[in-house]
């Protein structure tokens, strides 16, 4: 019963979508354009070069190479193994949503257990330092850099390591099983080892040639996906705008974080800042979409997600409290 109720409301929800694309055609194309071309000018090139080097990387499994340039410094305090470095690095320096993409590509690739998948996607998926200074900051008007950065990345780092010293304190056993539980991307999983096992042994410069290719492809895909629903979420603006008679502001950036920040401007800082730590309604089907060929929990990563928000929020107010006079300046 309540799965057919839910199924009338989305059914009328998308026909009141349509009835306002088509009845105020120039309005849906603003908003339509406007994440499209937000998606062209500043997530296409800061994302598609790390999602291409990165899915080399993981296809050649010279991802814990890769990892050996932090993990003397991430082993001790979080005691994990090279892969779960590499996820952590590439996380936070090539942003969202190659956190949940390259922490789905390797437990697929049984290179993570699911419980290191799952510790992963709790911290390691946010946006990318590049998107933030370059553009976030910019266009808030901020001066100060060190606080901000801390709000977006330190609270997050802290937030892993207390997590893995207390709920995922289990985490070095199941280190000893690097295979995923059967469920986890069967079919991923079975396709991988399949052609794996029925393809020729290349040299090393022709298997490069052809996972740059591979990896070039599905990361093209993965970019005009998400082009579509940065163009998807922004076009759900419409509806508050034409029952109003005006854009409800407030709204866009839980809707698409880069569209909403683009409508606020220097409005409400702190509200654009605890957005952008949460990422967004965008944000969460982006990393459904990631994740979803998998048994990986995307109503975890929310939670996770609200609690990330809850400490910066609180980091905020202790700043406000401590010195007021440089508050969000």
């Amino acid at each position: 019963m309540l799965k057919e109720h839910t199924v009338k409301l989305l059914t009328f929800f998308f026909l009141i979508l349509v009835g306002c694309i088509l009845t105020h055609p120039k309005l849906s194309l603003y908003y339509a354009g406007m994440g499209l071309e937000l998606w062209f000018r500043n997530m296409l090139p800061s994302l598609l070069p790390f999602m291409i080097l990165s899915g080399i990387m993981v296809q050649m499994k010279i991802t814990e190479k890769f990892a050996m340039i932090l993990y003397p410094i991430v082993k001790p305090l979080y005691q994990v193994r090279k892969n779960v470095c590499y996820a952590m690095l590439m996380g936070f320096l090539c942003g969202f949503p190659m956190g949940a993409r390259v922490v789905n590509d390797l437990y697929t690739r049984r290179m993570l257990t699911r419980r290191e998948a799952e510790y992963l996607l709790a911290f390691c998926n946010n946006i990318g330092p590049v998107y933030f200074c370059t553009f976030a900051l910019p266009l808030l008007e901020r001066r100060l850099m060190l606080p901000y950065l801390f709000g977006m990345y330190g609270i997050p780092l802290l937030y892993g390591l207390a997590l893995r010293h207390t709920l995922y304190r289990d985490l070095s056993q199941s280190i000893k099983n690097t295979v995923p539980s059967a469920s986890a991307g069967l079919i991923c999983c079975e396709y991988i080892e399949d052609t794996e096992a029925a393809a020729p042994k290349h040299p090393l410069t022709e298997s490069l040639l052809a996972e740059t290719d591979r990896s070039i492809q599905s990361s093209i895909q993965a970019m005009l996906a998400l082009g579509g629903y940065m163009m998807l979420y922004n076009l759900l603006n419409l509806i508050p705008h034409i029952l109003l008679s005006h854009p409800l502001r407030l709204l866009s950036p839980l809707l698409e974080i880069t569209g909403g920040l683009k409508m606020l401007g220097t409005a409400h800082p702190l509200y654009s800042l605890l957005a952008l730590s949460f990422g967004g309604l965008c944000c969460i089907a982006q990393t459904y979409n990631c994740i979803g060929n998998s048994d990986l929990s995307i109503g975890n990563y929310i939670l996770h997600k609200g609690l990330l928000t809850i400490l910066n929020a609180a980091f905020y107010l202790s700043w406000f409290l401590l010195a007021s006079s440089s508050f969000l300046c």
